[in-house]
């Protein structure tokens, strides 16, 4: 395990200006629009995304715009202001031209928005008659804007809703994820995956570079820091989304035994690089995987209840982010591109015809001879 002060001199060595972009996204905030009549679900969405459904004593108090469209051009302007635009309609109306033109100009406009038919819950009556018409009808947008389901279904809300929405935004995640409780742990979620996937490739790269001898040493060196300033940069985004301290001083005691775990991790890994490529680049890139991948669900579960997990939790989820490690590490090494062009096929010249004597003096040429070297009469071919 890696001393405290080892574990502070990663966070200086990480200059404050490496940390500044992630900062001044969350401080920047986000604005978002949710526009629709009245009865639509509006402010029924709007209190779902403040609150947080793994933890429902989590909420916050983030100002939303809630636009009525009721007079289109004043609802256009106002929404035009907003980083994301969220327009609801009730599946039983029967008139849904106003808010299919009001989409449009948003789109044209060039606005991120999409569009949710919020229906009665499943266990309540079904959709309407007409539901099939207004699907085609908001279908003219494209399907990647439109969603169709319950803004009072927790499933519905978690599993279509909050992906589509990061889908939408992914630039303002850290924003998001900070103001609007709802979309913490999937947003933490993606950053951990991302991580994850970005030490392994890594680690592929420096992998196929290190089977070169002259190579070995740097990228040894290169490895230690390059995964380190990923596993911190992950730990203060994952604060960042989840509510905490800007602050990176205030990260350093708190995660000291997070980042520890992870430094063994990829001191195996630096291990790993001497056993290629007898062993070859599968181990080295299943660590980067898993340690990266344990630093983070550590992490995340810190900040969820205030607690470490134990030693055997910690190696129970290694083993098994391990597997998936090596899995993602077979799919990367096939993926890579093979060299390019047939071999050179080298043809066997064809054999020099015999000739038993020269027709100009009546002697015996040497074998394969052009000319004659007694007379040097030309030899026919």
């Amino acid at each position: 395990m890696s001393s405290f002060r080892e574990l502070t001199n990663i966070w200086k060595n990480i200059k404050e200006m490496d940390l500044k972009p992630f900062r001044a996204e969350a401080q920047r905030g986000i604005r978002i629009a949710l526009a629709g009549r009245e009865g639509s679900g509006r402010h029924t969405l709007a209190d779902q995304m403040r609150r947080d459904p793994a933890r429902l004593n989590v909420a916050s108090v983030t100002p939303l715009l809630i636009l009525d469209i009721k007079n289109a051009d004043e609802a256009y302007q106002k929404g035009s202001n907003a980083d994301l635009i969220i327009l609801l309609a009730d599946s039983n109306q029967t008139d849904i031209i106003p808010e299919i033109h009001l989409a449009r100009r948003w789109l044209d406009a060039g606005k991120r928005m999409l569009v949710v038919i919020n229906c009665k819950p499943a266990a309540a009556e079904p959709l309407p008659d007409n539901s099939s018409l207004m699907l085609d009808q908001w279908g003219t947008l494209g399907k990647r804007y439109v969603l169709t389901g319950s803004v009072m279904d927790l499933n519905f809300i978690t599993q279509e809703f909050c992906p589509l929405v990061i889908e939408v935004i992914p630039d303002q995640l850290l924003s998001l994820g900070r103001y609007f409780p709802l979309f913490r742990i999937p947003i933490a979620n993606q950053l951990i995956n991302d991580t994850c996937l970005s030490n392994a490739a890594y680690a592929v790269s420096t992998g196929l570079a290190e089977v070169v001898p002259v190579l070995d040493v740097p990228l040894n060196v290169a490895d230690m820091f390059i995964l380190t300033k990923a596993q911190a940069f992950l730990v203060y985004k994952l604060g960042l989304v989840l509510g905490f301290s800007y602050n990176w001083q205030d990260y350093i005691k708190e995660f000291s035994g997070v980042l520890g775990g992870g430094f063994i991790w990829r001191q195996i890994a630096r291990q790993l690089v001497g056993l290629i490529p007898a062993w070859g680049i599968v181990p080295k890139v299943a660590v980067s995987y898993a340690g990266t991948y344990v630093v983070g669900h550590v992490v995340l579960q810190w900040y969820l209840t205030g607690r470490h997990i134990s030693r055997r939790q910690m190696q129970e989820l290694y083993i098994q982010a391990f597997a998936r490690g090596k899995n993602l590490a077979d799919g990367l090494l096939k993926r890579l591109p093979k060299p390019k062009g047939k071999k050179r096929e080298i043809k066997a010249l064809p054999s020099p015809k015999k000739i038993s004597r020269c027709p100009r003096c009546g002697k015996r040429p040497a074998k394969g001879a052009q000319f004659c070297h007694y007379c040097g009469a030309p030899l026919e071919p």
